[in-house]
């Protein structure tokens, strides 16, 4: 199996899950995780479960479905591109595996600080485009999806996978993103189709919208409903300009078969 073969590969992977209980490695659970990594994930569950949050997708995922965690030193460094493409190929993987509608992948950067939410989205940026350099050696791009960022139909692609990403940070302007971390987090796309098919998706997107609304008071303007304009706009978090445009660029020219 692919997730058999992905675990031989995992070197002293941070990569976690949640069991109801506690986080454990995926891959040798008989080891225990390092205080820091520990930590962050248990910050990052308490924010999740916390009646503010909004997102119900992230709730149902540590809820008993598919729910991964990592924690990585500095942003967008080689050693943190190197385990974060290995620990999201394993999730893309594991998805795959999976019949659940909702499952979430959290990049957790525990070194790494921004100082306002332009320097973040740059970096949120940054970090994409080093994954996809590396990805495109070995994966085609998500057919499902665009790879072209201004594209209504755009979702950003990983080991043949598209992911719908969420950023979070300290320095948000919105509550519904403001973490004590910076962090990343991998939704599947596929799902939100499936949820789509199951009239599932629209009732859920109109929760979160209220859940936001009574928190900040106010919606994110980059907010849009499905195939009106590129979720690129919605990744860092920020209110991004009417005229901004993308900085990510997907090759997928010389991807192999």
């Amino acid at each position: 199996m692919i997730i058999d073969n992905l675990s031989r590969q995992s070197n002293e992977s941070f990569y976690a899950n949640w069991d109801g209980r506690k986080f454990s490695r995926v891959f040798e659970p008989e080891k225990c995780l390092p205080f820091s990594a520990e930590s962050a994930y248990e910050d990052f569950r308490a924010y999740i479960v916390d009646d503010k949050f909004s997102c119900i997708g992230a709730k149902a995922a540590l809820n008993g479905n598919l729910f991964r965690v990592s924690c990585y030193d500095e942003i967008n460094t080689l050693e943190t591109n190197r385990l974060l493409s290995r620990d999201l190929g394993v999730f893309a993987a594991e998805q795959k595996e999976s019949t659940t509608n909702y499952a979430s992948f959290a990049a957790i950067f525990t070194a790494s600080m921004f100082e306002n939410e332009s320097v973040w989205e740059r970096s949120l940026w940054e970090q994409l485009q080093s994954l996809h350099e590396l990805d495109r050696q070995n994966s085609k791009w998500d057919p499902a999806v665009s790879s072209n960022p201004e594209d209504p139909g755009f979702s950003f692609s990983f080991a043949g996978t598209g992911f719908f990403i969420v950023g979070l940070h300290p320095q948000s302007s919105r509550l519904a993103r403001r973490f004590s971390r910076a962090a990343m987090v991998f939704n599947p796309h596929a799902q939100f189709d499936r949820l789509r098919e199951l009239d599932q998706y629209e009732r859920m997107q109109q929760t979160i919208r209220t859940r936001e609304l009574k928190m900040q008071g106010s919606l994110n303007p980059n907010l849009s409903d499905f195939g009106t304009q590129s979720e690129a706009r919605q990744y860092s978090g920020r209110a991004v300009e009417q005229n901004w445009k993308c900085p990510f660029s997907g090759h997928i020219e010389t991807t192999k078969s």
